[in-house]
């Protein structure tokens, strides 16, 4: 919760969170009677839900970062740049990239990708249509990961877990939307609707070779996962695995290819995926399955969905999210395996998918727009419109409630 001022990466601090819980927890199972099966046989569990999402999110991460690095999302920046939109109209149509393109790519990468968008309009006299296009994309890209299994690890985790068909996440198409639009449209009022500076000497900016088949390539891989999962029931890891080989086949293609301009390796876009995301995943599964094993949330899913009712328990289990991780919240929940119909199961990936919307720190998305727009978003310009974003919060709950029941 504290990364943004002490420059601690989170995923530190969870991974050693994770090797105490589970030295505690051996040893309690121990003095109880468990043997080497039963504690072994529990971490293997663990280590097999965290590979199976660590392989899914390594692929998406490198498909994202080779068309980043072949120019794709660059190319949309400089087309929105040379295009005379007012700040109002660049206001929303940022809004509307983040939140379609956060449904197959991840929240954060789409916030960076759409914020570095938004920063080339940046300057002192359009410092309120930064902050505000900020906690536009932070909202619109949380919004729009929560109806797509591939738009979040929460998604994706439900998905995984046979709780929520895949084709059943989208019925949170439209609550999604709505918490996306109510709190834009509270907001637009107070973008500026004049023209930015033009810019005629903006870079014009080309597709590099091969751009095009990457981005074909990853569709197929998404489309190999869905239908390998549907009719084969193969576990997605295994079609995105199969589609990381047609990505590095095509590596090797441009590496003897005497037209390709440059070296190319593939494995430099391995390298740069987000690895304390992914090393912050394999702290929470552990320290969360630690904590399972010792009975804490048995209590506290009997406090939860037993005391309260389900409804009531994912929608406060959303607006924690806002404070704590929604990774944490989603496995926690996971691993109480409450008895809940699919409308709720959704619910509960609506609510932690969108709650961390509420406050900057709430979300990868908000965390990294901050380290972007240093003077133009704050946590405090944030926190200014929390009653705007906590409104598209309860609208899209009742939405969902009265679409999906």
């Amino acid at each position: 919760m504290t990364e943004e001022f002490t420059g601690l990466r989170k995923s530190k601090p969870v991974i050693m969170a994770a090797g105490f819980i589970w030295i505690l927890a051996a040893y309690l199972a121990i003095q109880n009677g468990y043997g080497r099966e039963e504690i072994r046989g529990r971490l293997m569990h663990d280590l097999m839900d965290y590979a199976e999402l660590l392989l899914f999110l390594l692929v998406s991460m490198t498909y994202t970062n080779a068309m980043t690095e072949r120019n794709v999302f660059e190319v949309l920046r400089s087309w929105l740049s040379k295009k005379h939109f007012s700040y109002r109209q660049l206001f929303w149509i940022s809004g509307i990239i983040a939140f379609f393109l956060s449904s197959f790519a991840n929240n954060m990468t789409t916030a960076l990708l759409v914020g570095a968008v938004v920063m080339a309009f940046a300057d002192k006299d359009a410092k309120s249509f930064v902050n505000l296009s900020f906690i536009n994309i932070v909202v619109a890209a949380n919004a729009g990961g929560a109806f797509s299994p591939f738009g979040d690890i929460t998604t994706l985790m439900v998905w995984q877990s046979g709780h929520v068909p895949f084709i059943e996440f989208f019925q949170l198409f439209v609550p999604a939307l709505l918490n996306f639009v109510v709190p834009a449209v509270c907001m637009q009022f107070f973008v500026p609707n004049t023209m930015p500076p033009v810019n005629e000497q903006a870079d014009d900016v080309k597709l590099k070779t091969g751009a095009k088949r990457i981005s074909a390539l990853f569709v197929v891989t998404i489309v190999l996962a869905i239908l390998g999962e549907q009719y084969l029931y193969i576990p997605p890891f295994m079609g995105m695995m199969v589609g990381l080989s047609f990505l590095m086949m095509l590596s090797y293609h441009f590496q003897i290819s005497t037209a390709f301009e440059g070296h190319y390796d593939i494995f430099n876009c391995v390298r740069d995926s987000e690895w304390d995301t992914l090393l912050f995943f394999f702290g929470v599964v552990f320290a969360v399955g630690g904590l399972q094993f010792i009975g804490y949330l048995e209590l506290m899913s009997h406090m939860l969905y037993v005391d309260m009712s389900p409804t009531k328990a994912n929608i406060i289990l959303g607006i924690l999210s806002s404070v704590i991780d929604n990774i944490p919240v989603m496995f926690s929940v996971l691993s109480m395996h409450p008895e809940m119909s699919i409308a709720q199961w959704q619910l509960i990936t609506l609510t932690t998918g969108v709650g961390g919307s509420l406050l900057s720190v709430g979300s990868a998305a908000g965390v990294a727009l901050m380290g972007q727009g240093k003077g133009f978003y704050t946590f405090v310009g944030h926190l200014k419109w929390m009653p705007a974003i906590m409104l598209g919060y309860i609208v899209s709950i009742y939405a969902h409630l009265l679409i999906n029941g």
